[in-house]
């Protein structure tokens, strides 16, 4: 059996990426030839790792079997390699960095180049998730988790706090008014978080305590989304300063109720499984994020 690295990589990617064609683009190939190299590795193990239809993949029991095994592989091979470049001194291999979009967008794009130029062997790979993803099954090293940490097997690392500001444009307020107490947000449209109910527990201080709870006329699972909502005069909404610092001092969005916002700062967290290969690439990335944030 002849079975090396490609033919590993190129099935766990299209695994990863739920198509051939995703998996072409990926890997930089043609859809065909990723299609041939699937079929030689089925040919090379004598089982069908993949049944597909004309609407989706699913792994057969055998694939489910290789995939572990495969993702393993392919760990300890960038792993080796990383082992050999320590010994010059400079992080060097893949570094997957996930995070959701608005802080992707606002905190870690803006500084890619000079993290690039200061680690030029450092491979990053970025990707957005705006839900708690597997770290091991979706290969990161290093996911950036906004609020409150459940408990898990993962080490977390304080990055910084952000405070959240309730918000709208000047022209929803113009045409609608300015609510004078949290009371009065049930006679405006407000923008709040789909299935994520943290998001929709603002902090006003009110008559009832020192949170509300508000149930929006309008929800989107990105917070970046309910940014653009809110610029564009949809509604009132909640959100952190990292993301809205900017669109506050142009005067794209005014803080509401700002005499009653608790002050409350939501947490940001590096979550990683502790790995010895990996830690120098984690380390130099999260002490560079650190400075920037």
């Amino acid at each position: 059996m002849d079975i090396n690295s490609d033919d590993l990589l190129t099935f766990v990617t299209v695994v990863d990426s739920g198509s051939m064609s995703a998996a072409a683009v990926h890997l930089g190939q043609t859809t065909s030839g990723v299609s041939r190299a699937l079929a030689r590795l089925e040919e090379k193990l004598q089982t069908s790792l993949l049944t597909r239809t004309t609407r989706r993949m699913e792994l057969t029991e055998e694939g489910q079997l290789f995939l572990d095994r495969a993702r393993r592989i392919l760990a300890s091979l960038e792993e080796v390699e990383e082992c050999i470049r320590m010994r010059r001194q400079q992080p060097a291999g893949r570094l997957s960095v996930d995070a959701a979009s608005p802080f992707m967008l606002h905190c870690i794009v803006p500084h890619v180049a000079e993290f690039r130029a200061l680690y030029p062997e450092i491979r990053l790979e970025l990707t957005s998730n705006d839900r708690i993803a597997d770290l091991i099954e979706h290969r990161t090293d290093i996911a950036i988790r906004i609020g409150t940490l459940n408990d898990s097997t993962l080490h977390a690392r304080p990055l910084t706090s952000s405070p959240l500001h309730v918000l709208a444009s000047p022209a929803y307020l113009a045409r609608h008014g300015v609510p004078a107490t949290p009371e009065e947000l049930a006679g405006h449209a407000l923008l709040g978080f789909a299935q994520y109910e943290q998001g929709n527990v603002w902090p006003l201080r009110h008559a009832a305590g020192d949170s509300m709870a508000i149930a929006p006329a309008l929800a989107a699972s990105s917070g970046e989304t309910l940014r653009q909502l809110a610029l564009a005069g949809e509604g009132i909404t909640c959100l952190a300063d990292f993301m809205t610092r900017a669109d506050i001092a142009g005067g794209r969005l005014v803080p509401v109720l700002a005499a009653c916002n608790t002050g409350y700062r939501q947490q940001i967290h590096a979550v990683y499984y502790r790995n010895t290969q990996l830690a120098r690439r984690i380390g130099c990335f999260l002490e560079f994020l650190q400075q920037k944030l």
